[in-house]
Order: structure tokens, then sequence, then C-alpha cells
């Protein structure tokens, strides 16, 4: 019989259940996909109920749940943090201690209420690994390595911010931590919110906004240096101190005092949604080349603790894309492997991991392929199930027998300059669409990249697309010879298919920069040549490879467009019902789901009461 475990993480952001069967991983799902609130932290109910019905499996199947971090750790690093800074914080302490008192410090009785109202049996033996080992087992575990060095780079978990380790076998050995609230992760959420953005999900914004800062300023190099000098005290190691007279998080209710930053870099904080000059896009420069350094300085003392020629990396920082892709081009490590859910989504895998593996003590065997499944480990829907969603709408639809056939004609349609929603398989597990939730256009297209902005997903305008490519062609577009299947590597697009820039570009404003057509494929080429590359393998998702090649035999080009199916502030869509509904509310084109082919001009008119964009908070 199998030894089954579920991992469980919750009570932060990006709450989300996992379900191992002797080590496989049988389904995963973050909560915000069910319930539909982006980065929700409650308890997973829908998607413990999920993974557990995805195994055919009930509480009593279970030997383990295992929670992603020590709560009495996380307590006792809030008391100490409060008691360091008094006076200052006693709103925040009086704000937080009620809800800590009375429910999270008593966190093994909290889980067994919020299991129990599931109803699927009793829970068994609840264990509660530290929240960055769990990363750590998130990163090493399902990687395609034997031994691998670790890094951990987030926010904050009990009291660690960064840890760098060793795993070998079924073993992980942490070698060095750095504690709150000294922290990468929180630096970055500082400019974040400083920048006008939301903290713990527009850090991809100020990722996106930084190549249009100009570094040959003076106002560049002085922040730059305000940052490394003011704000920070870094370390060859990569280890450093921040000063915390320029922070409010470790007992306030913001990130940063606003007055203080306004005195230091001499712009007051941009207000959100309003425009963004060029200040702020220098600033976002800044911060992401020192948060680059940091990466490389922590990377390089990984490789000297842990003598290894692999690096796995887990934590949101491991997801900031930019960073990645300039450590994997110093070529430090042989490979780098990175978890695809690297945010606390993925931190209930690595508790699942870290129950199996050194709870139980189970062996781990390698592949030579990492075991995520292509992070295809969500809900799936079948032909009934889209036509039902069919017969609700009344919605008119093309069903193909031959999926190669569909294939043909949606490659058709893309070249055309429609765009498409593409719906098969099941649900990716972590942030990102990788060809099963997905909108699709051409990347020819110099109107691509603002149609799906500004009409699909309506969101910011200077925010890049990711390219999908075939596996076997990605040196024939992008400086990279390393597969990139979960689109967490930045590469610049290869020089023979760039344009050249006109005199005065780096002068001319934001809208000016981005929409001049910088290659053959200007749709997901960013302002500086760079492009955040998805590489698609035909055995991990033969039906997206298929309508990639036929793209290519129509067009020449093994490459298109892929952005996350959703609008902005959204979660990604999970049921062929959201997918329809989305579909109509945007100026998509037309919608495949599974064999079945909607086109917009032959829908029923989307007669919606209710003012649905107010229903997502803008990220």
């Amino acid at each position: 019989m199998a030894t089954n475990i579920l991992g469980i993480s919750a009570y932060y952001h990006d709450s989300a259940a996992v379900l191992l069967a002797d080590g496989e991983i049988i389904a995963a799902a973050q909560e915000e996909r069910f319930t539909r609130k982006k980065h929700d932290p409650s308890f997973p109910s829908n998607a413990v109920r999920y993974v557990l019905d995805e195994g055919g499996m009930e509480m009593d199947d279970l030997c383990a749940i295992s929670f992603y971090d020590k709560p009495y750790l996380k307590f006792e690093r809030l008391l100490e943090t409060y008691h360091e800074f008094a006076p200052k914080g006693l709103k925040s302490f009086l704000s937080a201690m009620p809800v800590w008192i009375k429910e999270k410090l008593f966190m093994r009785k909290l889980l067994n209420v919020e299991l129990e109202k599931i109803g699927m049996g009793k829970p068994p033996r609840i264990l509660f690994p530290e929240h960055h080992l769990s990363h750590a087992a998130s990163a090493f575990f399902p990687s395609p390595f034997d031994e691998a060095a670790i890094v951990t780079i987030d926010g904050v978990g009990e009291w660690a911010t960064t840890t760098i380790g060793h795993g070998q076998a079924n073993l992980i050995t942490i070698l060095r931590q750095l504690d709150f609230p000294h922290s990468l992760g929180l630096l970055y959420s500082a400019f974040t919110y400083y920048c006008g953005f939301k903290v713990n999900s527009g850090e991809y914004k100020l990722m996106g906004l930084a190549p249009y800062g100009n570094p040959n300023t003076e106002r560049f190099k002085k922040w730059k240096e305000i940052i490394t000098n003011e704000l920070t005290d870094l370390r060859e190691d990569g280890s450093f101190l921040l000063n915390m007279d320029f922070f409010n998080y470790a007992t306030g209710l913001t990130m940063c005092p606003e007055d203080k930053w306004e005195k230091l870099f001499g712009i007051p904080m941009r207000k959100p949604e309003s425009e963004l000059s060029q200040p702020y896009m220098d600033i976002a420069l800044a911060i992401q080349q020192v948060t680059e350094e940091v990466v490389l300085r922590i990377a390089e003392t990984a490789k000297q603790l842990a003598q290894s020629r692999y690096l796995v990396l887990a934590g949101g920082v491991a997801l900031n894309c930019v960073s990645n892709g300039k450590l994997l081009e110093k070529g430090l490590f042989e490979d780098i492997w990175i978890q695809p859910a690297s945010g606390d989504a993925g931190g209930a895998l690595g508790a699942a991991y870290t129950a199996w593996h050194i709870w139980r003590n189970k062996e781990r065997t390698v592949s030579g392929m990492d075991s995520m499944k292509g992070a295809y480990l969500g809900p799936g829907f079948g032909a009934d199930d889209i036509r039902k969603v069919a017969r609700k709408y009344d919605a008119p639809q093309k069903e193909y027998q031959d999926f190669d056939q569909l294939c043909t004609d949606t490659a058709r349609l893309l070249e055309q300059g429609n765009v498409i929603g593409w719906f098969q398989g099941r649900m990716e597990y972590g942030p990102r669409a990788l060809g099963n939730r997905s909108i699709l256009g051409d990347p020819r297209n110099p109107e691509m990249q603002r149609k799906l902005n500004l009409k699909i997903k309506y969101r910011e305008g200077f925010r890049p697309f990711a390219p999908s490519v075939m596996e076997e062609d990605i040196a024939e577009y992008f400086k990279l010879n390393n597969s990139t299947p979960y689109m967490l590597f930045v590469a610049p697009v290869r020089e023979e298919r760039r344009n050249p820039l006109p005199d005065g570009y780096d002068q001319g404003g934001l809208y000016e920069r981005l929409y001049f057509q910088r290659s053959d494929i200007p749709a997901i080429t960013h302002v500086d040549y760079s492009a955040r590359i998805q590489s698609v393998n035909k055995s991990t998702n033969e039906k997206y490879w298929k309508l990639i090649n036929a793209f290519k035999t129509r067009t020449g080009y093994g490459v298109l467009v892929n952005t996350s199916f959703n609008v902005r502030g959204e979660p990604i869509v999970c049921t062929p019902s959201e997918a329809y509904t989305c579909f109509m509310r945007t100026e998509m084109d037309y919608l495949v789901m599974g064999r079945f082919c909607f086109e917009k001009s032959r829908q029923p008119e989307w007669n919606e009461k209710s003012r649905w964009q107010e229903e997502y908070d803008l990220d």
C-alpha cells in the first residue's frame, strides 16, 4: 500500500496543497485558482479536496500531513523583534498579537479544525518542518541532480531570510543562514512599494520596469550607491545588513518611511496607477542590479561551501528570472534548476517532500529529468465538461476529431493576427502559464504586445510577454543553450535577429521606446533585447509542442507569445467555464478548449450585469 503525504502552505499568501504517493507528485494546486482570490492566503480547503480526489483518497489514506513552517519559531521571532525595536511598532504589535494568541499560536488545533471541516475522514499526524527547509526540499528533491548546492531566498520564514545548503541523496544540510530583519526579498519589496506597486505581486512589474532605466546618468549611479552604502552593508560572501532606520516592515504597517526615502532619493513615493516617469525606471534598475549582485555573491559562496557543480533555487526571489539569467550566464555551475512554484505555494510541496525523504527516511531516485511533470499538476477537464459550458452559454463551437488539424487551423489563425485562448489538459502549479492555461499570439506581429496588454489583459502597457519556443529551436532565437521549461530564465535575443536602435532612442519616453520594433520577434523582445523564455519539450507537453510546430510549418518560426489566461488581478483560469467567461469579457478572437474551437464573432452577445472588473483588486 502506498505511503501518502499531504503538504500544505497557508496563512501568508499563495496557499496551496500537494499530494505525494510513495514520493511521486500526484497533484498540486493553489487555493486562489478555486476561490478566484489572487494570492489567497486562507486555508486551502478547495486545493486539499482537489488533490485528495485526484489521488482517489481520503484523510484515512494519509500517513501524515506536513505544514510548511514552524509557528512557534515564527511567534518567537515576532516577540523578539517587537522587543528589540520597542517602543516602535506598538500599533502593529497590538494588531498582530490577538490573531496569533487566538489562532496561529495553536496551529495544530487550527489545522485539525479546518481539515475536519473538509469532511474526508480523521486527519493523521501533522508535521512542522521549518519554512526554509520546505523551500530547500522543494528545490532539491524534485530536481534532476544527485547532489546540488541549495539556495533559498525570500522575504522571511520563521527567522531565516536566506539559506545556503547542500542536498545529497535524501538529506539536506543547511550550511549558512541569514536572519530577519536583513532580507533581500523585503528590500526588493520595499522598492516595489515605493515605486507604487503592490507588495507580494508587483515585484514582477518592478523587474519588468528595470530595463527602461538609464544606467549612464549621474542620478542612477548616485541611487545605486545609496542602496549599497546607506541602505545596505553588503559583504563579499553575499550576506548583508540593512539599515533599519530606513525600513518599517519589522514593526510597522508599511515597508518604508516615505519621508526618509523621499529625502534620500529626492523623489516622492509614486502613487499607484499614476504615470511612470524616468526616475522610477532608474530606481527600478538600481535595485534590480543590486539584487543581481547579491544573488551572484550568494551563489559563489554556495559553490564554495557545498563544493557542487549544480545549483537549485527556491523562495520568492528565485522567481526573479532576470537575476536567474545573469547567474546562468556567469557559468558558475554546470546547470541550475529552479522550483517552478518557488514562492509560498511551493512550500507545500517542500513540506511533503521533507516528510517523505527526511522524516520517513525514504531513498531518492533521479531519472535525469526533474519530477515536476512539467508542473501540469492541477485539475484537468474532458470533452463532456466543455460541452456543458457550451450548452450553458448557448455557445457555437467546432469540434475537431483530428487534433493535428486543430493545431494547423489554430496556427493559421495566429498567423492572421488573432489572439487565441488555449485551454488544454491539467492546470499549471505555480505562477506561470506554461501552455495549458495560456493566451497566445504571433511574436512577429509588432502590434501584438500592445493588443495583449491593453485589450486582453487590461494591464500596464510596459509589461513584457514571454516566448514559448520549441526546445530544439532555442538557440535559433536566443543566446541560451539550456532548456528552460518553467519560464524562469531571461536571456538575450540573438544579435542577428535584432534591429539597430535609432539615434536618441535612450532619451525617448517609455512608450516611444516600447513600441520601437527591436527584432523580427518584436512581441516578445523587451527594451533591452531580452526575453523570459519557456522551452517546450514534445515529451512533456505534446499538444502545445504540436501547435508551435504547426505555426513553424506555416511561418518558419517555432515560437509563440505566451501569457497567462486571465485578466489583471484575476488568478489564472482553472475551469472551462472560467475560460469561456474570460474569453467573452476580453477582445480575444478565438478560444480553443480541448478539441473545441469557439469563434468570438459567432458567440451570443455577452450581457453581464455585474461590474466584473471590480471583482479583482489591481495587482
